[in-house]
């Protein structure tokens, strides 16, 4: 049960970190000089084994230079084993920074780098944390065309601790403004196993976005691995842009 919560916590870590949201796959482009987001959202990942997930987590993302974003995610975890009284709690906290080093011009993509730590702020004993400093490594690129957008890539997970291993996430996303008040788009990604025991998983979302107004935005998704152990991966936030 150990390491199939280390996994689980693995999945969470992909879910609220590799994400553009409202996906797991994330993008190259940062937020625009002195521009903020805020994002108050709830991630859940389901297995057979358990229930786990952010309700909610805090994000927020600032433009500091031009190409160049800070990052943090304050989560409040849950974790659920199948059978089992749910634990709750503040989880591990996430720090980063966002780097397009490469604009997109009307021939090329944009390119970027975006590492990220997560620092072990949550009761590992609890289920609500790794117990251990996890880096990712990745590199993402975008390209536009008229109301499409497509953008993806991948990283190198640093994943210490008992039972644990390194592993790699790459995913592809399509997505398309459908009008001034909403953009759908999907994706399809694939791990590598996090743990000793663990299996590889390749799976799929769908999502959008939902513009209220030029401030709020109400963000989501949904899906499921086509192979590996989840079985539904879900993801909903209200966004306030200044």
């Amino acid at each position: 049960m150990k390491l199939a919560a280390a996994a689980l916590i693995s999945l969470i870590a992909a879910a609220t970190a590799v994400a553009g949201p409202p996906f797991f796959t994330d993008d190259p482009e940062p937020a625009g000089p002195g521009h903020w987001e805020f994002y108050l959202a709830s991630q859940i990942a389901k297995t057979d084994d358990a229930n786990t997930g952010t309700a909610p987590h805090i994000e927020v993302n600032y433009g500091a230079l031009p190409g160049l974003q800070l990052h943090l995610i304050a989560p409040r975890a849950f974790n659920r084993p199948a059978g089992e009284a749910a634990n709750y709690g503040y989880g591990d906290t996430e720090l980063g920074v966002k780097y397009r080093f490469l604009g997109e011009t009307a021939s090329r993509p944009q390119l970027g780098v975006f590492p990220l730590a997560e620092i072990p702020t949550g009761n590992a004993d609890r289920q609500l944390g790794s117990g251990h400093v996890q880096l990712l490594l990745p590199l993402y690129l975008q390209k536009s065309f008229g109301p499409w957008t497509t953008y993806g890539g991948g990283g190198y997970w640093i994943n210490p601790g008992e039972g644990n291993k390194n592993w790699i996430y790459t995913g592809w996303l399509l997505q398309r403004i459908l009008s001034q008040t909403l953009t759908l788009g999907g994706e399809i990604f694939h791990r590598t196993p996090s743990t000793a025991d663990g299996n590889s998983s390749t799976g799929f979302n769908i999502g959008g976005q939902c513009n209220f107004t030029e401030q709020y935005h109400l963000l989501f998704s949904g899906g499921r691995d086509f192979s590996g152990p989840n079985n539904f991966t879900g993801y909903l936030a209200l966004q306030y842009t200044l």
